[in-house]
């Protein structure tokens, strides 16, 4: 993977980081806390001045309550997922 295929990945996660963040009616101070990172750490991490360990995003993730996955796909693969695991427990049950 070249460097610009790597940046394009790393902003793709961090967009989506920002997106549940807000999805969660959280302000950066709000999850900052909840992270145990500062708000600065939260703002440089969105802003894409620093790429967060797996340690720090874990933390970010636990504290926004969702898995670490759902940074890592569009917001329609989680449909997409979301719909056949739906589908799934109608079958089981008819």
């Amino acid at each position: 993977m070249d460097e610009q295929e790597y940046q394009k990945q790393v902003n793709f996660v961090l967009a989506r980081l920002k997106e549940e963040r807000q999805k969660a009616n959280m302000s950066q101070i709000e999850l900052s806390f909840a992270a145990g990172l500062s708000q600065n750490q939260v703002n440089c991490i969105e802003s894409g001045r620093n790429i967060p360990n797996l340690y720090t995003l874990i933390k970010i993730c636990n504290a926004l309550k969702i898995r670490p996955e759902i940074l890592f796909s569009t917001p329609n693969e989680e449909r997409e997922k979301a719909r056949n695991e739906i589908i799934s427990l109608v079958k089981r049950y008819i």
